[in-house]
C-alpha cells in the first residue's frame, strides 16, 4: 500500500470528488472513430501486422476515422520507414478499465498480429485500481493472448496526467501521481518478464494544436506525433534494415 498517496487522496477527497464531477460535466465527451478498425499500407502480403488495444485511443477518441487513429498512423509511419507492406488493426473501447477489457478480448474476433500494443491506464488510475489488480489482470492478458501473439506485449506508458490542463488542480496532480505508480508497475513488469512484455515511452502531448476538441485527447496530428514517436520501438531492427519478416 502506497501510504502517503492514499492519505493525500482521503484528506482532498472532497475537493476531488468535487473537481471530478464538474470535470465530467464541462468536458465534451467525443464519440469513438467510426470506418474500418483495420487496413494496411502497400499492396503486398504484409510484412508486419500491427494490432492496437486498449482504452479511448485505442477506439480512436479524438478522430472521426480510425484510418487517422493510433494504430493506423502507426502503421503508416512503419510503411514510411521501411517500403514493406504493414497491416493494421485496432480493438478499443471508450472508458474500458483492464478487467473489463480482457472480459471483451475474451469473445472478440481479434486478426493475426506480429506486433500488440496495449494503449491502457487512464480509466484504472482515475477509477484507482489496486495496483496488485492491474498487475494481475496484466498477467491474465498476457496469458489469454500468447497462444496467437507470443512476442512480447509492448506496453504504452500511462500517460501523464499531471500534465492534463484540462483537469483542475488538485485533482490533476492527484491523478498525476497514480498515472506514474501504474507506469512504475509497467516497467517492472517489463523487467521481470521481459519475454512477455516490453515498454515504450508515451510521449507527451500538449500543444493545444495536437489535442482534440476535448483538450484531452489527441486529434489526428496528435496521433500521428506520437506514431512518429513509437515507429522505432514498435518493430524489430531487423524489419528496419530490410529484412522481410513475413511468413
Amino acid at each position: 500500500m502506497h501510504f502517503p498517496f492514499w492519505l493525500t487522496t482521503a484528506l482532498l477527497f472532497p475537493v476531488l470528488l468535487y473537481q471530478g464531477k464538474q470535470a465530467r460535466r464541462t468536458t465534451p465527451r467525443l464519440p469513438e472513430a467510426g470506418g474500418s478498425p483495420s487496413g494496411q499500407y502497400g499492396e503486398d502480403s504484409p510484412a508486419r501486422r500491427i494490432l492496437v488495444i486498449g482504452e479511448s485511443t485505442a477506439a480512436g477518441v479524438g478522430v472521426e476515422t480510425h484510418e487517422q487513429g493510433l494504430a493506423s498512423q502507426l502503421a503508416r509511419q512503419i510503411y514510411k520507414r521501411t517500403g514493406q507492406t504493414i497491416a493494421w488493426h485496432t480493438f478499443g473501447v471508450n472508458g474500458i478499465r483492464l478487467g473489463a477489457l480482457i472480459r471483451e478480448l475474451e469473445t472478440a474476433e481479434l486478426p493475426e498480429a506480429d506486433v500488440v500494443l496495449l494503449s491502457m491506464g487512464v480509466n484504472d488510475t482515475t477509477g484507482f485500481t489496486p495496483r496488485y489488480r492491474f498487475r494481475r489482470q496484466l498477467r491474465e492478458l498476457r496469458g489469454l493472448l500468447a497462444p496467437r501473439y507470443p512476442g512480447p506485449i509492448l506496453l504504452l506508458s500511462v500517460p501523464p496526467m499531471h500534465l492534463f490542463t484540462a483537469l483542475p488542480s488538485p485533482l490533476r496532480y492527484v491523478m498525476g501521481w497514480r498515472a506514474r505508480q501504474l507506469d512504475k508497475l509497467y516497467i517492472r513488469l517489463a523487467r521481470q518478464y521481459p519475454q512477455d512484455f516490453s515498454y515504450v515511452n508515451y510521449p507527451v502531448v500538449t500543444d493545444p494544436e495536437l489535442l482534440a476538441s476535448d483538450g484531452y485527447h489527441p486529434g489526428q496530428k496528435g496521433y500521428r506525433y506520437i506514431a512518429e514517436a513509437l515507429a522505432d520501438k514498435a518493430v524489430p531492427e531487423k524489419l528496419f534494415s530490410g529484412e522481410n519478416q513475413s511468413n
